[in-house]
């Protein structure tokens, strides 16, 4: 089975850390950063991720400002949004710039590890479909 491997951007280090282990415990990658900017730092560094959950409310550069520059610097990304404070209109905001799905902090732990591994797949998927287009393009240059 795939072990989906995804970064958690979130700046409570208590609740990461707990998460951190839940998810690992589960069979998830997980590495963490504990604001926006470490996050996308985090990228540069393990290009393999395919999931983030990424906090909605963060000191410094927000969940949505976060989320806007990972889907403009890697758009085949998934991100769950995750916050303990929801409005609509940063649910709203979230989904309109990509986001895989957006939920309530605290979530179920099932749930959650339900949610990244579509995500995952999702990404996979992408991917796929990436690959299989170049692929053509490619045979279809070489039969000229």
């Amino acid at each position: 089975m795939y072990k989906a491997r995804l970064i958690m951007i979130d700046d409570e280090e208590a609740f990461c850390q707990a998460m951190e282990k839940r998810l690992a415990h589960r069979g998830l990658e997980v590495l963490t950063a504990y604001n926006g900017a470490d996050g996308l730092k985090k990228f540069d560094e393990h290009p393999e991720v395919d999931v983030v959950l990424l906090d909605v409310k963060m000191p410094g550069m927000d969940g949505i400002e976060t989320l806007r520059r990972i889907k403009a610097a890697h758009p085949i990304i998934e991100v769950i949004m995750l916050t303990g404070h929801a409005t609509v209109d940063s649910a709203i905001e979230g989904m309109k710039l990509g986001a895989f799905d957006y939920l309530m902090k605290p979530c179920d732990i099932d749930i959650l590890v339900t949610k990244v591994e579509e995500a995952a797949k999702a990404k996979r998927d992408h991917q796929t479909k990436i690959l299989e287009a170049v692929g053509k393009e490619l045979r279809g240059e070489r039969a000229r």
